[in-house]
């Protein structure tokens, strides 16, 4: 498992029992990945052959949309089942500043899987929230080992966002302090951060 991709939230989903009725399976979510960006799905400028192997061993979706074209919508969508907005998670992406996250009144599809004898796990980007009361373990995963938000939320080289900027933002990310001590990626293990700012080359 250490060599899981911190790119895309990958959700594991394991049996507890020895009956062959309860297939264990993996859901690999990734962003900003079109149809067409797969050869499995006929693209011919980029090669995936591991995709393609998965597809071809498992199961292929070939009419599946997602609720959103950005991060934190989509997830609360696919582990949901609900609209982004019936779970209050669809307004836009979910920063290091924010101080919300996925309610874990909701349920979602690891709270049910677990009713039914399944171990879970969520390995890679959550961006569903980074505080203790939102975080994987406390939305129906067992085990959580990824980061909270995407990775250039922020870089450890990142002096500050371009010119512009975000409306609202700018303070934070021109703030050499802010930046310093509130903006590194952090690594977290279930419900603690073990790297800061995290290393992804060596996950």
């Amino acid at each position: 498992m250490k060599q899981t991709t911190l790119l895309l939230a990958t959700f594991l989903f394991v049996t507890g029992s020895l009956q062959a009725a309860k297939p264990n399976f993996v859901i690999i979510f990734a962003d900003d990945q079109g149809y067409g960006d797969l050869s499995c799905f006929g693209s011919k400028t980029i090669d995936t052959p591991n995709v393609d192997r998965i597809a071809k061993e498992g199961r292929k979706f070939t009419s599946f949309m997602v609720a959103s074209p950005v991060c934190t919508p989509s997830r609360a969508a696919l582990l949901t089942g609900c609209y982004p907005k019936r779970v209050g998670m669809h307004q836009h992406v979910l920063f290091p500043s924010s101080t919300k996250g996925l309610n874990p009144k909701e349920h979602t599809i690891a709270d049910h899987l677990k009713s039914q004898g399944y171990a879970t796990a969520c390995f890679g980007k959550w961006h569903l929230g980074h505080d203790k009361q939102v975080l994987p373990t406390s939305n129906g995963f067992d085990t959580y080992f990824g980061i909270p938000y995407s990775n250039d939320m922020n870089h450890p080289d990142n002096k500050g966002k371009p010119k512009g900027g975000w409306a609202g933002m700018d303070i934070l990310w021109n703030d050499p302090e802010s930046t310093l001590t509130k903006w590194k990626t952090p690594l977290f293990e279930d419900e603690k951060i073990v790297e800061l700012p995290v290393d992804q080359r060596t996950v």
